[in-house]
């Protein structure tokens, strides 16, 4: 069982060295993704996310849309972890797993095999786990021989293909994503949508910003409309689809 609760939570992050006041107009006029305000202390704090309340439970399917700078990557990271509420709270049941970087702590000298075990851990992933699907993982990712070579010799559609595979192995409670994951030749793609449906399919709670109409009313039951790192809408996918993309 998994559930995700948001009462009122916000995220702020201060901009030091920005005491001057012609720093602080500057700033004023370009911020387009936040708001700008002052701490007790006087630095600028650009809020990112404000005043969320939601609540998600199991089966909830749920697209984040929203224009760049809406707050749509801080929501995620707010998820995931990464970031902290600077107000208000955040309470999550359930383990998590993203996959809005799949590439990340790849080592470019180390082999693909070596590669399978530092992202497996980063994912959460013991070592006896991790061996016990390693074939699985090098089946899937299609690379043969090339496992045992240093990712710095692969094509961007083998480092793709390695990273997807080892990514995908994990099935959390709840899902985030960043965009649907799309990776390698033609024939590898279908591979990769069926392991994506799959993952999707098991998971409790899936959480996806999209900017893709068709992929929000395919994928969700769910939608939540981001401006300014407010929540302009939450209701049913297909009715904030239309309402932020139109007919």
């Amino acid at each position: 069982m998994a559930r995700i609760e948001f009462n009122n939570a916000c995220v702020d992050f201060p901009i030091y060295n920005a005491n001057s006041r012609s720093l602080k107009n500057r700033l004023l006029n370009v911020a387009t993704g936040g708001q700008l305000n002052t701490d007790a202390q006087g630095r600028v704090l650009v809020r990112a996310l404000e005043g969320l309340t939601f609540t998600l439970n199991d089966g909830d399917r749920v697209g984040i849309v929203g224009h760049n700078g809406a707050g749509k990557s801080t929501l995620l990271r707010l998820l995931s972890g990464v970031y902290f509420p600077s107000a208000g709270s955040v309470r999550i049941e359930g383990e998590v797993g993203s996959l809005i970087d799949i590439s990340l702590g790849i080592d470019h000298e180390a082999t693909g095999r070596e590669n399978i075990y530092i992202r497996g851990s980063l994912l959460g992933m013991s070592k006896k786990t991790i061996s016990a699907q390693l074939e699985e993982i090098i089946e899937f990712s299609e690379l043969g021989d090339f496992v045992d070579m240093p990712v710095r010799t692969y094509s961007t559609g083998m480092h793709l293909r390695l990273a997807f595979a080892v990514s995908t192995i994990v099935q959390p409670e709840i899902l985030l994503m960043d965009e649907w994951l799309s990776v390698g030749d033609e024939g590898f793609k279908l591979k990769a949508k069926l392991r994506m449906n799959d993952l999707v399919r098991k998971t409790n709670i899936l959480i996806i910003a999209s900017h893709s109409k068709e992929q929000i009313l395919q994928t969700c039951n769910r939608a939540i409309w981001l401006e300014h790192g407010k929540i302009v809408m939450d209701d049913d996918a297909a009715k904030v689809a239309t309402a932020y993309f139109g007919d």
